[in-house]
């Protein structure tokens, strides 16, 4: 079972990552603010910021075993030298998604929208983490954490598109996408990095 990583991403002042755009694709919005601060650990108290979305990372929900391997084999850890952008995509999932069975579930995920799939088409390219905030009683169901080199934005854009455009993302009622970026880490000593493997979104 993967390591559980309580991870509290939070909008304020100052932070390791600078907040270059927030944009609600599917329903409300989140404040702006300048920096993206994200501890690690599990904090007593919210930290003082504009808002703060909590999750913890989990072992992988639907992926079966060869989906599990070839993603093994291709992602790539975060923090890597060069990767000076980010996204930070908060997901709730409407309760139709929730009162199918898992295996209903897995279908649509994957069978029927090829999630994984079309995030395999991104490594190594893109490093990605996901952590599950529903039973946090968040405001989100997941957030999922992106780091990428400025020339491979493109590539997360249009990988981006095909999951919006499938049949699970219909179930999805809130959906905000955050941009980040910040200086190359061979240039700021301060930076510090999510840590840990990459998992699959669900």
């Amino acid at each position: 079972m993967a390591a559980v990583i309580p991870t509290a991403f939070t909008a304020r002042e100052a932070g390791q990552w600078r907040i270059d755009s927030v944009t609600p694709i599917v329903g409300a919005s989140l404040a702006r603010a300048p920096a993206l601060h994200i501890a690690e650990g599990d904090p007593v108290e919210r930290p003082d910021g504009v808002w703060t979305l909590r999750g913890v990372t989990s072992n992988e929900r639907y992926a079966n075993r060869q989906e599990r391997a070839a993603l093994a084999a291709s992602q790539q850890p975060l923090g890597r030298t060069g990767a000076t952008r980010a996204v930070l995509i908060p997901i709730r999932k409407n309760e139709a998604w929730w009162e199918l069975t898992q295996d209903a579930r897995r279908e649509l995920f994957e069978e029927r929208s090829r999630h994984i799939a079309i995030g395999l088409t991104a490594l190594p390219a893109v490093a990605r983490r996901l952590h599950h905030s529903r039973d946090l009683g968040e405001p989100f169901d997941f957030l999922t954490w992106f780091e990428f080199a400025p020339e491979h934005t493109q590539r997360f854009d249009g990988i981006l598109q095909q999951l919006r455009e499938s049949e699970e993302w219909s179930y999805i009622d809130r959906e905000v996408e955050i941009r980040l970026s910040r200086p190359n880490p061979a240039d700021c000593g301060e930076y510090v990095s999510l840590a840990g493997p990459a998992t699959p979104s669900s």
